[in-house]
């Protein structure tokens, strides 16, 4: 990634050390990911086996998580639209 004078601060925060687009997709999706497991599933579907190993019971963590999502995503899309990204040829 191409840190330049014009990049703002959110935005250099939020890839600081990633090199690559294909790793700050990684960021995003895996934030997403984590995002979906911190829903508080156990309030809504108790009897089921399958929801039984989400341990998150409020909603802490999911309201963390969402705007992060939402950070690296516009993170990204600022990169996208201003060529921030190293050609790697």
């Amino acid at each position: 990634m191409n840190k330049t004078d014009t990049m703002p601060l959110w935005v250099r925060l939020a890839f600081s050390n990633v090199e690559s687009r294909k790793v700050a997709l990684y960021f995003v999706y895996a934030s997403a990911v984590f995002s979906i497991y911190c829903f508080p599933w156990p309030r809504y579907f108790m009897a089921a086996e399958a929801f039984k190993s989400f341990l998150i019971e409020d909603w802490s963590w999911f309201a963390m998580m969402v705007p992060t999502t939402m950070w690296y995503w516009m993170s990204l899309r600022w990169l996208d639209r201003n060529a921030a990204w190293v050609d790697s040829a």
